[in-house]
């Protein structure tokens, strides 16, 4: 931890890296690993990204001791201390401080691009994270600022609640109930108007079959005598109203006993 009570957070460590010392820059097209002596590094080491709050460290370090060579502050990525070179992926130009207001550029080299592409990969990480917090803080400061608005209810106030689609009884709907009297609707599976068949194997009198059993019925209250063609089948008492009368005094019909 560091003196002011900030975490210090590791980034990234690479065991093997190369400094060299780079000629001025000539002119505002860049610097090219190749006009550095790339077979003759001035030092050789490990190492360290760290990060303390917004600011990353890219530290120089003895793989043996740790004993630190040198270190360069970082306040933003890409930017004016750390620098790609225009001729390679592996090579970088970095700016070192002394802690004493002094600064000097060299050059950093990696073995491998794997570990060129983490050393780039860790610092845009970090630095999108710095923006992200910073954006963060904005939104809060505005938030903090805003009025607040006052949602709660004042004395006397009340609130109205309207609740839609609900739908009314229609009193046209309703079903009707039958009349006091009134016929009783025809039992399932019957239309209206049909007949009810008869139960078991009981047969149907049709029209047809009516005058035949009247003429029956008649016959058996006749005690023998046959109706007459003229007499209407309705009119099976015709004899017994006959005999009753006057006229059929003198007239007896045979098959008939009088009493006087």
């Amino acid at each position: 931890m560091a003196e002011d009570g900030t975490y210090e957070s590791m980034l990234c460590v690479k065991p093997e890296v190369h400094v060299y010392r780079i000629p001025p820059r000539a002119s505002n097209r860049g610097y090219r690993a190749a006009d550095w002596k790339l077979d003759e590094p001035a030092w050789s080491g490990r190492m360290k990204i760290t990060a303390k709050g917004k600011l990353a460290y890219i530290k120089l370090e003895d793989k043996n001791t740790g004993e630190l060579f040198a270190q360069a502050p970082v306040e933003q990525y890409p930017g004016s201390v750390v620098e790609a070179v225009t001729d390679s992926s592996r090579y970088f130009v970095i700016r070192i401080e002394d802690g004493n207001g002094r600064h000097a550029f060299i050059g950093l080299g990696f073995a491998d691009r794997g570990d060129s592409f983490d050393f780039n990969v860790a610092l845009q990480d970090h630095f999108k994270w710095v923006k992200q917090e910073g954006e963060l803080a904005k939104l809060e400061a505005t938030q903090s600022t805003a009025p607040k608005l006052d949602l709660s209810f004042k004395e006397g106030q009340t609130i109205k609640i309207s609740i839609g689609n609900i739908k009314k009884k229609d009193a046209s709907g309703a079903k009707p109930r039958p009349a006091a009297g009134g016929l009783l609707p025809p039992p399932p599976g019957v239309k209206a108007g049909g007949v009810i068949p008869p139960p078991g194997g009981q047969h149907t009198v049709t029209p047809a079959q009516e005058p035949q059993q009247q003429t029956n019925i008649g016959s058996l209250l006749d005690f023998g005598s046959p109706l007459s063609e003229t007499q209407s089948s309705s009119d099976v008492w015709g004899d017994f109203t006959s005999a009753g009368s006057n006229a059929s005094k003198d007239a007896v019909k045979p098959g008939w006993v009088q009493f006087s």
